[in-house]
């Protein structure tokens, strides 16, 4: 069988091992020590953002951050529809009801016309969303401007899922410090990852002291185990954080190769009828390209699908993955209200993710070109 070509997978270096080794020599093994302090310092100086908690996983992130906006059973949080579960489940979590906004076609992010609309029709009902969860997906900027002008008007905070758009901006900003709150992922196929791990980011200090606070268990100030407020387990440890502080000192490697990747893609397959590719909509939108996504028109192919073009790059032992199902098609949510034009019901049925790891060799891209082009 021909060696694997994974969608996404791990890129490791030698700086890593070099702060995993010193949290070894200095016995700093437990969820504290000088690596996450360390961690914090570098991503709040990459984003610009003031404050930074790293902890477990993104989802942990939007967790606490739903928990710091006050978020309890009964409340009502819009959310991106066209997006990965982990966007929506904190939000079960808390006991509150997702509200689900489809996409826009240019970037395939939240429509800003229909958070409008929908905002509207739950104050008309009596209950008005209490936060806004914004999905940038697959690294492309959402309408910032647009959105970020909508929750101003109505006064309702914006946690920003930038677990896939770690070095994307939006008009020379980083993702994730336009909201109240932000979220990163450092999951094993993120753009770099700390095998498991998140980050909440803000300019407010008071928020991520308190989500420091309530990630280590809540324990009170007292020479005993004492807690007043429930807390969670959710603190980064300081071997994960080391590997992620020589992530960090690549990243900008890391987002140039994978929009290199793109750019090869796009030049060997723009030309074949039917195949569209996710551009950035405008100069104001710079993408990490963690996946380089396509879309398969069968009526300009031939009939040749998306499930076609899969199920060749399997048979080769090539990994490729449709676009997210949107939320509002998951069972797990289907009554949860939605607010729809079929965007995110047409990309998910003929969209696809190609190999897009910032590590594949050339000979690994060709592959995937070669494979792709075989079914035309």
């Amino acid at each position: 069988m021909k060696e694997k070509i994974w969608l996404s997978s791990p890129h490791m270096g030698e700086e890593e091992q070099e702060y995993v080794q010193q949290a070894f020599e200095t016995n700093w093994i437990a969820p504290l020590g000088p690596n996450v302090d360390g961690f914090e310092q570098d991503i709040s100086a990459f984003t610009g953002a003031k404050h930074t908690a790293v902890l477990t996983s993104g989802t942990a992130a939007l967790h606490l951050g739903l928990i710091l906006l006050d978020v309890q059973p009964g409340d009502e949080v819009i959310c991106s529809s066209f997006t990965f579960a982990a966007s929506a489940n904190p939000i079960r979590y808390q006991g509150a009801t997702p509200i689900f906004i489809d996409s826009e076609p240019d970037t395939w992010n939240m429509d800003p016309e229909l958070l409008r609309t929908a905002i509207e029709d739950r104050i008309e009902k009596g209950k008005k969303p209490k936060a806004i969860i914004l999905v940038h997906l697959y690294g492309m900027p959402c309408k910032m401007d647009e959105i970020m002008d909508i929750a101003e008007e109505f006064g309702i905070p914006v946690l920003e899922d930038a677990a896939e758009a770690l070095g994307s901006t939006y008009k020379g900003q980083s993702l994730g410090t336009f909201g109240k709150m932000g979220t990163l992922s450092f999951n094993g196929n993120k753009i770099i990852t700390t095998s498991g791990g998140g980050a909440l980011i803000s300019d407010e200090e008071k928020l991520i002291e308190k989500a420091r606070f309530l990630s280590t268990q809540a324990r009170d100030d007292a020479p005993h185990y004492q807690h007043s407020q429930i807390g969670y387990n959710y603190r980064m440890s300081n071997v994960v954080a080391g590997i992620g502080r020589g992530q960090m000192q690549v990243l900008p490697k890391r987002v140039a190769q994978r929009r290199e990747n793109y750019s090869f893609y796009k030049s060997r397959l723009s030309d074949i009828e039917g195949i569209s590719f996710h551009e950035e909509p405008n100069p104001d939108m710079s993408t990490n390209r963690w996946l380089t996504t396509i879309t398969v028109n069968p009526d300009e192919t031939n009939g040749v699908s998306r499930e076609d073009l899969r199920l060749a790059l399997q048979e080769e032992n090539i990994e490729s993955r449709p676009l997210w199902k949107p939320m509002h098609q998951q069972p797990v949510f289907h009554s949860c209200p939605y607010y729809g034009n079929g965007v995110s019901d047409k990309l998910f049925n003929n969209g696809l993710c190609l190999p897009s790891g910032s590590n594949l060799t050339p000979a690994d891209r060709e592959r995937v070109v070669q494979t792709i082009v075989s079914v035309f």
